[in-house]
């Protein structure tokens, strides 16, 4: 008789042990925002990161392979305009939505990236280092203008990429408000509405700052899953570094951002 009930517990115990898993596998309800950063082969040295920033350098390759992979797993690609729009319950989502951002501003967003995005119909949000436009390395304003021709969304990651919280009340206008208005000035963008935190490090004092500015939403560097009702001044990004282990490494951080979001993390 007792061998009998340890084996019916363990059988329960088993079961609800996939139940749980299954639950956390299972993609939830929400937006997906991935970070990216530079796009250009691995030999390429002429980034102008140190050896640290290299982890964020994407092959190609590996993110064609990654885009693939979003379309036949039945996402869909939208504008970062377009979640918040979701977000805020102006405009229906569409099944499994997934918005793909860079940050920075590297040169390769135009020369690598822009074509494959084209080639799969994909609008991303570029977030600009205002300041840091036109040097090497970087996006000049001529790529900055073209890519907003081509349907790329401008934002702003601050005038000189500083982290925000502890910055005096002026510098934090300055980061927030002139990188905003050097942007505007030297493109076509009628208005600069989308901001991310430099190092995903964000502050209440931020969240005003960004509304006075005139900025309708925020990427940090949170991980997990953005759903309908949530602070859009804090929005979640799952940051996609060089993978070591191919679309395994790309699909288990997808995975992660869900268990946090089912978590509540």
């Amino acid at each position: 008789m007792k061998a009998g009930l340890k084996t019916w517990a363990a059988a329960a115990a088993a079961g609800i042990l996939v139940l749980v898993g299954l639950w956390l596998a299972a993609p939830p309800d929400g937006v997906l925002i991935l970070t990216y950063h530079d796009v250009r082969a691995a030999a390429d040295n002429s980034g102008p990161e140190t050896d640290e920033d290299k982890s964020y350098v994407m092959p190609p390759d590996d993110f064609e392979a990654q885009i693939r992979y979003l379309i036949a797993a039945g996402y869909s690609p939208i504008a970062l305009s377009e979640a918040v729009d979701g977000l805020t319950g102006k405009k229906p989502l569409p099944p499994r939505p997934v918005v793909i951002t860079f940050d920075d501003g590297y040169a390769g967003n135009y020369t690598e990236a822009l074509p494959i995005l084209e080639r799969y119909g994909i609008r991303a949000t570029v977030f600009l280092i205002a300041g840091q436009v036109g040097e090497p390395g970087y996006l000049t304003w001529g790529e900055v203008e073209d890519m907003f021709r081509r349907g790329i969304e401008i934002g702003s990651h601050t005038m000189h990429h500083l982290p925000l919280p502890g910055l005096s009340p002026g510098e934090l206008q300055e980061e927030i408000s002139a990188s905003k208005a050097l942007i505007e000035k030297n493109t076509t963008v009628p208005v600069v509405t989308l901001f991310a935190y430099p190092f995903g490090a964000y502050s209440p004092a931020a969240f005003s700052a960004l509304r006075e500015a005139g900025y309708q939403a925020a990427c940090t560097g949170r991980a997990g899953i953005n759903r309908p009702g949530g602070n859009v001044y804090a929005l979640r990004r799952v940051v996609i570094p060089r993978p070591r282990f191919g679309l395994w490494e790309f699909r288990l951080r997808l995975l992660r951002a869900g268990v946090v979001s089912h978590l509540g993390w």
